[in-house]
């Protein structure tokens, strides 16, 4: 896949804002015990899924920033997406009802205890999303390209940190939706405030 760089950034940072104005506008008016109702056994509760975004953000976030700090070439005009995170990215794609393509089984170390507190993950959810946007600004002066970030699970692997941007917001993407599902589940919200 080829995509224009400032085009990708801008569209990636657009959606980074629509999350935050989502988790501060809708999320935090959210009784904690609504925030970690779970539907069914298994199901994760809205907290879950922010605390398995936070422990990937915890990852990602300073790496993508070591990543940027290293840049040494002039931005590119176009960014080719490597086989590799185009495949990552794909696998975090959900469908047209908000529901991931392919199911998977998290890591063990990103998968969130049973009992969270919802505040303090959403107060951390936020953090991270505005300092995403901070990298993401800050990736228009770099070449997309060229520089490499390693991948949480098998850090001896590198994808471009173009493709660490898609996949790593598409993974965002796919488990806010799950949250609005556990939180329209806890009766919270309605479908229609759940998307946008």
């Amino acid at each position: 896949m080829r995509y224009t760089s400032t085009e990708l950034l801008n569209k990636l940072y657009a959606q980074t804002e629509k999350h935050i104005d989502k988790a501060i506008s809708v999320w935090q008016t959210t009784p904690g015990a609504i925030f970690n109702h779970s539907a069914a056994a298994g199901k994760w509760s809205a907290a879950q899924c922010l605390e398995h975004l936070n422990s990937y953000s915890r990852y990602y976030l300073p790496a993508i920033e070591k990543a940027l700090q290293a840049a040494q070439k002039p931005p590119a005009g176009i960014f080719k997406s490597g086989w590799l995170g185009n495949y990552f990215f794909q696998l975090m794609l959900t469908d047209s009802a908000g529901n991931a393509r392919k199911k998977m089984k998290s890591p063990k170390d990103h998968r969130p205890p049973d009992t969270l507190n919802g505040v303090g993950g959403l107060t951390e959810f936020i953090s991270q999303l505005e300092k995403l946007g901070t990298l993401l600004t800050l990736a228009q002066q770099v070449n997309l390209n060229e520089l490499k970030v390693p991948v949480s699970i098998a850090p001896f692997i590198k994808l471009k940190l173009g493709d660490t941007f898609l996949f790593y917001t598409a993974h965002i993407q796919r488990h806010v939706l799950q949250a609005d599902r556990a939180l329209q589940a806890a009766g919270a919200i309605n479908k229609q405030s759940a998307t946008f």
